[in-house]
């Protein structure tokens, strides 16, 4: 779908990677053992959804799983015979070629073995997301396992954000998102939207399949586009065959499918390799309910009893815990479906609940300059972040656990373009000040 530039999820991973201890440690390139940098260079799709996923989910401890001893590893994966491997894959009976090969194995290892504490996250979330994903590739009568795609674009992160300013689950550009109806404004990004871009993605990856007749290739243009998959088989000869125009596509996609194949092998055989859910707060159902007014989470929430995190983590499109329902124009909003039916018998005291508050004379207030320094969220504290080079909005943001509209509200930021040397106020939980005080210190040097 976009270029993406892994550098820095490289720089931020290779610690991990390397079983290094510490969550915060970095490394520098030069610093780095050569070999362990060629040999990773190449997952460098799936460091890049990993590292959206590093501080998503801040009740995990990132110290992931890591074999004691050589046999502890072995009887993860390093003992299992290539045989097995290629047995499995081949009984998930896709139309999607499930290709075994070294490549593939390397991702494989990568998420059972090295990010185990991150797949098993991914597992829990996945039961939340992926019914939803099955539902639009069905309709749109593509295959389901393309479900495991937002595994490699965002680590089933909704609000992944990437340096290249790709967001949400799938990754969607600006200008590609809008191309497929998803609408971006100052309070609304539909490419957060699950269900929304979802339906865009089906559609996006229907139209590549229609160009190439070739999942893998179809794949590997969701990554880059058809342009550059377009010159890789003009390059190699005129060859439709992703492993045949391997070396001519961009580095990035290189081991995008085969991070793909992997990450479906290590969802569908998760128990195999002695991996479980993590539990999440994500209902597993929920219902959408029309809102006909300008409405903000905490009115839901004072309402209903429902924690603001949680309206969040269900409605991860609305920037600024408003919905900007004006003029005729209805939103939703997603709600488990045991408070749906309690929403619609108290909708007016929601609707009235603190009006003049939240929207003085029943308009939206803009977010403007004056928004900058205003009083802290409850039970939060507040660190100063020094940018230095290669910081982007959205890379500090994912860093500290905060939404990127809330970084740039509270720094009066209207775009995404900050200076070397810059002081910024980032809001963080009480509870976890000295977590991210160390990282304010390693990566704000």
């Amino acid at each position: 779908m976009k270029f993406k530039f892994y550098t820095f999820a490289l720089l931020s991973l290779l610690p991990c990677l390397a079983y290094a201890q510490e969550e915060n440690e970095e490394m520098e390139i030069a610093e780095a053992d050569s070999a362990v940098v060629a040999e990773l260079l190449y997952m460098t799709p799936a460091v890049d959804s990993l590292l959206n996923a590093w501080y998503s989910d801040r009740e995990v401890v990132m110290n992931d799983f890591v074999p004691d001893s050589v046999a502890a590893a072995d009887t993860l994966i390093l003992g299992i015979a290539d045989s097995i491997f290629v047995e499995r894959l081949q009984a998930m009976e896709s139309p999607i070629p499930m290709t075994y090969n070294d490549q593939v194995k390397r991702f494989i290892e990568l998420y059972v073995v090295r990010r185990r504490a991150l797949v098993q996250r991914m597992l829990g979330q996945s039961k939340y997301y992926f019914p939803m994903f099955e539902e639009a590739l069905d309709a749109h009568n593509l295959p389901l396992e393309l479900k495991f795609l937002p595994i490699i674009e965002s680590a089933l992160n909704p609000r992944a954000f990437s340096r290249a300013g790709a967001s949400g689950l799938w990754q969607f550009m600006y200008y590609t998102g809008k191309r497929y109806g998803l609408q971006v404004n100052s309070y609304v990004d539909d490419r957060c939207d699950p269900q929304k871009a979802t339906w865009a993605a089906a559609k996006f990856l229907g139209e590549l399949y229609s160009i190439y007749n070739n999942w893998h290739l179809a794949i590997a243009a969701y990554n880059c586009g058809p342009g550059n998959v377009n010159r890789a088989i003009a390059r190699s000869g005129g060859h439709k065959d992703f492993w045949k125009i391997y070396h001519y596509l961009p580095r990035e996609t290189r081991g995008y499918v085969p991070a793909f194949i992997a990450a479906a092998y290590a969802m569908t055989y998760a128990s195999e390799h002695q991996l479980y859910a993590t539990s999440t707060n994500k209902p597993l159902a929920s219902d959408t309910i029309m809102v006909t007014k300008p409405l903000h989470f905490e009115q839901v929430s004072a309402r209903l009893g429902l924690p603001v995190d949680l309206l969040r983590e269900l409605n991860p499109q609305y920037r600024h815990d408003i919905i900007p329902a004006a003029n005729g124009k209805n939103y939703s909003l997603k709600l488990p479906v045991e408070i749906s039916l309690a929403f619609a018998a108290q909708e007016d005291s929601i609707y009235g609940y603190q009006r003049e508050k939240y929207f003085p004379d029943n308009k939206i207030v803009a977010v403007s300059d004056a928004t900058a320094g205003h009083a802290a969220p409850a039970n939060s504290a507040k660190l100063i972040y020094t940018v230095k080079s290669g910081d982007v909005p959205g890379s500090i943001a994912t860093k500290f656990g905060v939404r990127l509209a809330d970084l740039k509200y509270w720094n009066g930021l209207h775009r995404n373009i900050i200076r070397i040397g810059q002081k910024l106020v980032i809001y963080v939980p009480k509870s976890k000040v000295d977590r991210y005080q160390g990282i304010a210190k390693v990566v704000g040097k």
